[in-house]
Order: structure tokens, then sequence, then C-alpha cells
């Protein structure tokens, strides 16, 4: 079966604008906490890398594109649809969140909602646009 990889880049591209929102959300609900990090000496006042913000936007849209392919490549052996962009989703929003973040929360000296909110960040992008990627994926 050939992929419609035009539907494969346009779910993948719409995924990564839904992630990016939940993403942006998310951190600012997180602000806060980041600025007290900052002040205990927990986290930079700066990136290390220049320009983080864009490449962290840049990313989650190759990892939606990622998923968006996943997905086109699943359908022909799970079946097509919701059920079966939500179990990619999840399971690689959680290889993507989980593991990382349970080392954060156990290892790290910052309040443990912290890994939690990237976590769930992770976790719920991963399912949100793959399912946008799903929506959009014909043949």
């Amino acid at each position: 079966m050939k992929l419609n990889t035009t539907r494969v880049w346009l779910g993948g591209i719409a995924g990564g604008v839904v992630w990016n929102i939940l993403s942006f959300l998310l951190n600012m609900r997180q602000a806060p906490l980041y600025q007290f990090m900052q002040t205990k000496g927990l986290f930079l006042k700066e990136p290390r890398y220049p320009l983080f913000a864009v490449q962290w936007i840049v990313l989650i849209f190759v990892l939606s594109i990622l998923l968006a392919y996943l997905y086109a490549w699943t359908r022909g052996t799970a079946g097509a649809g919701p059920k079966t962009a939500l179990k990619v989703g999840m399971i690689v929003g959680f290889f993507a969140g989980f593991p990382e973040n349970f080392a954060q929360a156990a290892w790290s000296p910052i309040p443990r909602v912290m890994p939690l909110g990237w976590m769930i960040e992770m976790w719920l992008g991963c399912i949100l646009a793959t399912l946008v990627a799903g929506f959009l994926y014909q043949e």
C-alpha cells in the first residue's frame, strides 16, 4: 500500500499546531514555577541553546509529522480510524513522556508537579497530534 505523503504531512503539520498550542498553554501555567526555580538556582536564567523556544516548536512539528507517518503505516494492520490513532499516540506518548520525567520526579530537587506537567505535555501532545493526523489522513 502506498502512503499518501501529502496527507501525512498535512496531518503532521496540523497535529503540530495542536500540540504546540497545548505546549504553550501548559508551559504558561507552569511559568511561575519556572521563574521560582530560576531564583533558587535550580534552573538557568537563560537557555543553553539560542532560540530554544523556536527550536522546541520545530521539534514538536517534526515529532508530529513522524507520528502521522507512524499512524499511516499502522493503518494497514491495525485498521483506520481514531482507535488506532489513539493507540499510536498513547504508546509513543508514554515512551516520550514517562521514563525521563519519572526519573526527574525521583531525582531532581524541583517540585514533582513540574515533571508531571512535562509528562502530560508529551503524552497528551502525542495523542492529540496523532488523532488530528488520523482525522486528516486519507488513502
